[in-house]
C-alpha cells in the first residue's frame, strides 16, 4: 500500500517543491470547473502518483498526468483548456489583463475571481490610480480627476465643442490623464516580470495599445450588462456589500450618464476589436472571461515591428 504520509515532491534538476493538492485544484478551477469537482480530480492525481510507488514527479510528468486525469474525469474541453492555461503560466512573459466597462457592471468581482483562478496576486483598480494622482496634482491643476467618471464634465475648463456631449468630453479628459498612470503601472509590472490584473472604467479601448508592451501578454476586454434593470440591481448589491459605503442613490441619480459611458466604451471596443463579456451569472461570466484570456494569450498577436529607436533609453 502507498504511504500517504510521505510528501510528494515535484523534483527538478536543482530544486524540489512539495505537491499541493489545493494549488492543483485551483489550476483546475481556472478551466471553469466547480471547486468540489476540481478538488476531487486533484485528489485523484495525488492518488495516482502515490499508487505509482514514487513520491517524486517532474513538473512535465505532473502536468501530463493532470491533463490525462482531467480528460478522463471532465472531458476534452476542460483538459484542452488546462493545457493552454499551463502554456500561459509557463510563458516567460507576464500576463497583464485589462478589464474595463462602465460603473457597476461587476468588473472588480470578475477581476478578483479571475485572479484567484489564474494564481495572480496583483490586482489594481483605476480608481486607486486616480486617487494616488489626486495626492500629486491639486484640484486647480487637474480638476477632472476630482470628479466621478460619470460627472467628470464638472471639471472641464474648456468649452465643450458644439454638438458634443459634455459627459463624454469630461470622461475622455479624465481617462487620458488616468491612462498615463495605468501605462506606468504596466511598465513597472513588465520590468518586474509580474502578472497583474487592472480593472476600471478608465480602461477604454484605443487609449492603450497592447503592442506597446512587447515583453508582456496584454489582454483587454470590456464587461457589459445589456439589461438596464439588471444593471440597476448591481448598485443595490454594492450598497449592501459595502454597508452603505457606495450608496445606491448616488448611482441611481446618475444612471443615465453611467449607461451613456457604457455605450461609448462598447462602441470603441467594437471599433478596436476588443471583446465584450456579458455580465450575467458570475460563474458563467468568469468562465467566458478566462476563455477569452487564454485564447488571446496563447494566440498569435500581430503587432507592427518595432523601430530601432523604440524602447531605447532617453
Amino acid at each position: 500500500m502507498a504511504d500517504d504520509r510521505r510528501p510528494i515532491i515535484i523534483a527538478e534538476a536543482r530544486h524540489g517543491l512539495p505537491f499541493s493538492k489545493g494549488l492543483m485544484a485551483q489550476s483546475f478551477m481556472a478551466t471553469g470547473m466547480a471547486p468540489s469537482r476540481s478538488y476531487a480530480v486533484a485528489a485523484a492525481v495525488e492518488k495516482a502518483i502515490r499508487d505509482s510507488g514514487s513520491t517524486q514527479v517532474s513538473t512535465a510528468e505532473l502536468h501530463a498526468l493532470a491533463a490525462e486525469m482531467l480528460r478522463s474525469a471532465a472531458g476534452d474541453v476542460y483538459a484542452d483548456r488546462y493545457v493552454r492555461l499551463d502554456e500561459v503560466a509557463r510563458s516567460d512573459k507576464p500576463l497583464i489583463v485589462l478589464i474595463g466597462g462602465t460603473t457597476g457592471v461587476g468588473k472588480s468581482t470578475i477581476a478578483t475571481e479571475v485572479a484567484h483562478r489564474l494564481g495572480i496576486t496583483r490586482i489594481v483598480s483605476t480608481d486607486s490610480i486616480r486617487q494616488v494622482m489626486r495626492g500629486i496634482f491639486s484640484r486647480d491643476l487637474m480638476p477632472a480627476i476630482y470628479e466621478s467618471s460619470f460627472n467628470a464634465w464638472r471639471g472641464l475648463r474648456i468649452p465643450v465643442p458644439q454638438g458634443a456631449d459634455p459627459v463624454i468630453v469630461g470622461f475622455r479628459e479624465q481617462t487620458a490623464v488616468v491612462t498615463t498612470g495605468i501605462k506606468s503601472l504596466i511598465e513597472r509590472a513588465v520590468v518586474e516580470g509580474v502578472s497583474m490584473i487592472v480593472e476600471g472604467i478608465h480602461l477604454v479601448p484605443g487609449y492603450i495599445d497592447p503592442c506597446e508592451f512587447h515583453s508582456a501578454s496584454v489582454v483587454q476586454l470590456i464587461v457589459t450588462v445589456d439589461e438596464e434593470d439588471a444593471h440597476r440591481s448591481h448598485f443595490y448589491i454594492r450598497e449592501v456589500q459595502t454597508d452603505g459605503g457606495r450608496p445606491l442613490e448616488k448611482y441611481r441619480a446618475n444612471f443615465d450618464n453611467i449607461r451613456l459611458l457604457g455605450h461609448y466604451i462598447e462602441d470603441l471596443a467594437a471599433e478596436h476589436g476588443v471583446p465584450l463579456v456579458h455580465s450575467l451569472q458570475l460563474d458563467k461570466t468568469v468562465a467566458e472571461t478566462l476563455e477569452l484570456i487564454v485564447n488571446a494569450a496563447t494566440g498569435d498577436t500581430v503587432c507592427p515591428p518595432r523601430s530601432k529607436t523604440e524602447g531605447s533609453a532617453s
